[in-house]
């Protein structure tokens, strides 16, 4: 029997869509018998970039104890990378529901066929916790892990303390939680703000980390009894089911300042971005590190000549060839600025990993592959993102170090890009990029795992991700998380790459997948045959 999926990026119905901005495209997608999928035909090459930075990396010393699960090295000895696909955004309604259960259901019995180790969804703070502090709902997630369980797989789980909508992928809107979005508008510099003065409500300013602004808690707080709500809730499941817990640290849950934000045409590719630390407390913050070091003026305000979102770093006085980033009062800021996101992001694994000890699931946290303008002195668009990176200084070492500290898998994007994709006048190099990350957590002793940045269904994409994920040069991936099951994923030559990636992935790449499927897979489109049984799959329709 044919195996019929009426899926979308989004599973929100209609009568679950209060507060949310989704485009709900529902197409019938029929699965009928293929035959199974042959090597992609992509030569997988590459040449390593060599990184920008003119000294070597060096080793931290002795490995640090693991706190957490068990994690295994990824080097040349086990080259299989173990693939998880993300669920959409809206995996779980507004009202706290398993969006569309048949659905998804039937997604995740082909993902299992297909040899994938799991799936990541989003735990969004502005679900879990909208009905007021402290007042959590989890059952759509534990309805969503038990429907995991049963299939056999593995769960990644984001802890998502940001607002969804905005940026790149994001096909719905889930905002933070009411309660805090009422104090941020009594209080517009809990937000961070540019020099202009606009406010970004994708996230709390890291200028308040300590400050009890939420309520009588500070946001620290806050994510650390949602994290604590979450253990105590799936304390059965964690270390097993439930693999990984990702640690939501920014924007899009990264580790950054959202220095490039979309929403409204304000930052467009490849723009330089800007500096976000114009609220109170940020300024503060910057006004002391100035009177520490003696140099008062340095403290008034951010840098005048950074320019603005979409210009280039020639275009600026701060950025340009031999401009102001290079001064001592450049060094300055530099310094405070990344620092500050240093600490922030020390303060939240900190937290969680006090929080998770002893339960054997791994942590980790993810961070941007901001590529564009990275061929240039000054790596404009990384330093306004809060990474101190340019051609003479290394700014990921410190955060893979920080991550290390913490027992924490460092994730790491645009594993699937080419430099020779890229245009030109950009100065990209995600190939370089991804080539000075892998070294620094090698140099740092932190195991790196990787995602795709953008949607990519196409067999140079999955060559680029399997040639990027070995440890030919710096830390080979631990795993690889693909973003994102959707419809498109499900039409046939997509799922015929996907299943021939994940195959290679987990043979690291070595092995052809043979004309006809000796391995006894077994996947066909149209029936899943396992033990010399039939398992006949009625349609699932979404309602």
């Amino acid at each position: 029997m044919a195996l019929t999926l009426r899926s979308s990026t989004s599973f929100i119905s209609q009568k679950d869509t209060k507060g949310f901005k989704t485009s709900d495209i529902s197409n019938s997608i029929f699965f009928t018998q293929i035959k199974p999928p042959c090597r992609i035909r992509a030569k997988i090459s590459m040449q390593e970039s060599q990184p920008s930075h003119e000294r070597a990396l060096t080793s931290e010393g002795r490995k640090k104890e693991v706190l957490h699960g068990p994690t295994t090295p990824h080097g040349k000895n086990d080259s299989r990378v173990p693939v998880f696909v993300m669920l959409p955004l809206d995996t779980v309604s507004f009202g706290g529901n398993l969006n569309k259960p048949r659905a998804m259901n039937a997604s995740l019995m082909a993902l299992k066929s297909a040899g994938v180790a799991g799936v990541m969804v989003d735990a969004w703070w502005g679900l879990v916790e909208k009905d007021g502090p402290m007042k959590y709902n989890w059952e759509g997630y534990a309805e969503l892990v038990e429907m995991v369980k049963r299939h056999g797989l593995k769960l990644q789980v984001v802890m998502s303390f940001h607002q969804c909508g905005g940026n790149v992928g994001d096909s719905c809107s889930i905002p933070l939680p009411p309660w805090v979005l009422e104090e941020i508008s009594k209080n517009p510099d809990l937000v961070y703000t540019d020099r202009s003065g606009r406010r970004n409500p994708e996230y709390i300013s890291l200028g308040c980390d300590s400050l009890p602004v939420l309520r009588g808690r500070t946001p620290i707080q806050a994510y650390s009894d949602f994290m604590r709500s979450f253990r105590n809730r799936f304390k059965d499941y964690l270390g097993g089911v439930i693999e990984e817990i990702q640690v939501g640290m920014g924007p899009c849950g990264e580790l950054r300042y959202p220095s490039y934000p979309e929403s409204n045409g304000t930052w467009r590719f490849p723009g330089i971005g800007e500096f976000q630390c114009y609220d109170k407390y940020m300024r503060a913050s910057l006004a002391a590190s100035a009177d520490t070091v003696g140099k008062r003026d340095w403290g008034r305000s951010g840098p005048h000549d950074a320019g603005h979102y979409n210009q280039s770093p020639e275009d600026t006085g701060f950025f340009r060839k031999d401009g102001t980033w290079t001064t001592e009062y450049g060094q300055f800021f530099l310094e405070w600025y990344s620092g500050k996101l240093l600490e922030h992001g020390d303060r939240i694994l900190a937290a969680a990993e006090g929080i998770f000890r002893g339960t054997d699931a791994k942590l980790s946290g993810k961070v941007a592959g901001i590529h564009w303008h990275y061929r240039t002195r000054s790596h404009a668009a990384e330093l306004t993102a809060g990474y101190y990176n340019t051609r003479n200084q290394d700014g990921y070492l410190p955060i893979a170090r920080m991550m290390g500290k913490h027992g924490v898998v460092l994730n790491f994007t645009c594993m699937e890009m080419k430099d020779s994709e890229q245009p030109e006048h950009a100065n990209c190099s995600p190939e370089g990029l991804v080539c000075q990350v892998k070294m620094a957590t090698k140099a740092a002793g932190t195991e790196l795992a990787g995602e795709n940045a953008l949607e990519r269904y196409d067999s140079n994409a999955y060559a680029q991700v399997l040639a990027t994920s070995r440890s030919d040069s710096g830390n080979g991936l631990s795993a690889f998380t693909y973003l994102r099951m959707n419809k498109r994923l499900f039409e046939e030559n997509n799922w015929r790459n996907l299943v021939e990636f994940v195959k290679n992935m987990s043979e690291g790449g070595r092995n052809r997948l043979p004309e006809c499927d000796s391995s006894r897979t077994n996947l066909y489109v149209g029936f899943i045959k396992e033990k010399q049984s039939v398992i006949r799959t009625k349609e699932a329709v979404l309602v």
